[in-house]
């Protein structure tokens, strides 16, 4: 068995050709190759119990002529044992963490190895994606934080990433909008604060199609005219857009995101007659109530929820463009797989979506890309509500990265005095945004989650100033006793781990490949979070249990490369994750 990056692939095609060796019908087995539990092995192979039960064998006489069949490489780098039922157990050789080490000792070398996880595949991954003339705020941060880091991990595992801001900028707000501005706007205001001032004008607009029909209808009638080309209301949306676009911005690079295009909704206004004309010929669309709808009667809960992609007043909406785009991303981008986030009160809009597209693209012959709508949950104050202000208004996002930055300022102060100003604004900068953003990432995006100033600055627990600061104590290391890490990285002269302190790091660090696989297949950031902090907690006891720096040139090599590497592999993860990592706090 060769020793590469992904080693659980690696016995998978091994297991895989065991089996063929063995008499097995190979084309109904699979290995199912999974991390194993660390008391038991390294990977573990589930596959034999199910395919076992369903020809009525014995499960562990399947494992045990699986396990004789296997390469002699194999067995030469494995300790191989069968538990149970038939669950074969593979714990790697010391000789061979020591080959992983060394051979994945760059950043480079971990992209190598990672890059055939994804390699050949083109995502457009649809991010952000905030309506125009409304500040960001604190609800908007789960979809700019997971999305970046999707991105980040997908192209660092071989992918081709195109990474689009579906701007609203065509929707119902701007009829509000538009009525809004030529009927109750604040000029000083608008001079003044042009972006609250807009938001103000929305909310007044808003509450006025509520409490009077006449301004609903005038405010319908500008969306129409605007997106049937009306001049006056054409240059109003540019002014309108372009204030938007400017605050937006400020936030991402704030927080190191960026995008490839930010095609919004009015980018494929030109491109809607394609999807009414052929939805209509097809059969699958049909008026209702002056609406253009599509029915998906075989699905239980759209029975009788119609998906309108056309509103009886002509004009588009969510469903019309968000088809434009799946035909856009399909035919120009070329996409093999489009991922759209967005917070789970809009998984219905995207059920309903890749239902009409599937059929779409099927009558039509078009080739189909994968599809997958990654939805997140709310973040909750302390009382477990919607976090907001005092006021009741949402916390404005630009506000809190400014808190973080002061409160993690207020820490550096109180731990780090010495350090010039210009520095401990610098460590306070990162590890401030980094909180914030690692909070969010470090759980499962499905799930709600508490925010905590006092947890999520914490320098205990799985948070970003606790990974931070583990990554500056190795640092700290290599700068105090004057050691180049890059020179320790290429372990000249280490021999193989062999305290359990040293072997528990070293096996996890090899880990690192199959968090990134998991990672990527379910898009969840977390599962990455969790590795990266049960790395940190490995280093953590193998440096309280083994001295690094000891007099036997051998055990110093080894010992060193296992500092280096986990450093390597944290900095890696981290900032796959969008962290700007730091050398000392």
């Amino acid at each position: 068995m060769h020793v590469s990056f992904q080693i659980a692939t690696d016995l998978t095609q091994a297991v895989t050709a065991a089996a063929a060796q063995a008499g097995l019908d190979a084309a109904g087995f699979s290995p199912e190759i999974r991390t194993a539990d660390p008391r038991h092995g390294d990977f573990q192979a589930n596959g034999v119990l199910g395919y076992a039960k369903a020809r009525k064998l014995n499960p562990r006489a399947v494992a045990e002529s699986l396990v004789a069949a296997l390469p002699v490489d194999v067995k030469a780098r494995c300790d191989i044992s069968i538990a149970g039922p038939g669950f074969i157990n593979f714990r790697l050789k010391p000789e061979v963490l020591l080959q992983w080490l060394t051979r994945y000792g760059t950043v480079d070398a971990l992209r190598s190895g990672a890059s055939s996880l994804h390699h050949g595949q083109r995502y457009v991954v649809d991010f952000s994606s905030p309506n125009t003339a409304k500040q960001l705020h604190v609800g908007h941060v789960r979809g700019m934080v997971i999305g970046e880091a999707i991105c980040r991990m997908l192209a660092f595992c071989g992918a081709t990433v195109i990474r689009d801001n579906h701007i609203g900028d065509w929707g119902t707000q701007f009829g509000k909008l538009i009525w809004g501005y030529k009927h109750l706007r604040n000029d000083a205001a608008l001079t003044a604060d042009p972006l609250e001032e807009l938001e103000r004008v929305y909310k007044a607009a808003d509450a006025a199609t509520k409490n009077d029909p006449a301004v609903l209808d005038a405010v319908r009638a500008e969306l129409v005219k605007l997106q049937a080309g009306d001049t006056e209301n054409l240059d109003l949306w540019k002014r309108i857009n372009a204030v938007s676009s400017g605050a937006f911005t400020e936030i991402y690079q704030k927080l190191d995101i960026h995008f490839d295009h930010q095609l919004g909704e009015s980018f494929y206004n030109d491109r809607l007659g394609v999807v009414y004309e052929e939805l209509s010929r097809l059969g699958l669309a049909e008026e209702s109530e002056g609406a253009l709808v599509v029915f998906h009667p075989e699905h239980p809960r759209f029975k009788t929820q119609p998906f309108i992609i056309r509103k009886s007043d002509g004009a588009a909406n969510y469903a019309s463009t968000d088809l434009a785009t799946m035909l856009y991303r399909a035919e120009h981008f070329q996409a093999d797989a489009i991922v759209i986030l967005t917070d789970a009160r809009q998984s219905d809009h995207f059920e309903q979506l890749w239902l009409t597209t599937q059929k779409w693209f099927a009558r039509t012959q078009r080739r189909l890309p994968r599809f997958e709508h990654v939805s997140f949950g709310s973040i909750l104050g302390e009382d477990g509500k919607a976090i907001k202000t005092r006021s009741g208004d949402p916390i404005r996002l630009k506000a809190l990265l400014a808190e973080a930055e002061e409160r993690a300022l207020a820490l550096v102060n109180e731990k780090s005095p010495e350090l010039p100003e210009a520095e401990r604004r610098e460590i306070a900068a990162a590890v401030g945004i980094g909180a914030v953003r690692y909070a969010d990432l470090s759980q499962n995006r499905s799930s709600d989650y508490v925010f905590a100033w006092d947890k999520i600055l914490s320098l205990e627990g799985n948070t970003a100033p606790y990974l931070l600061y583990a990554m500056a104590r190795i640092h700290s290391i290599f700068r105090k006793h004057g050691i180049d890490v890059a020179t320790a990285g290429q372990g000249q002269g280490a021999t193989a781990p062999e305290t359990e302190t040293e072997l528990a790091l070293a096996r996890k660090l090899v880990g690192f490949a199959s968090a990134l696989e998991l990672t990527t297949q379910q898009l969840r950031p977390h599962f990455l979070c969790t590795y990266l902090y049960e790395l940190a907690g490995a280093y953590s006891a193998f440096y309280n249990a083994d001295k690094v720096l000891v007099e036997d040139p051998a055990i110093r090599a080894r010992r060193l490369l296992l500092c280096s590497r986990t450093l390597l592999v944290l900095e890696s993860g981290l900032s796959l994750l969008g962290l700007r990592t730091l050398q000392r706090m």
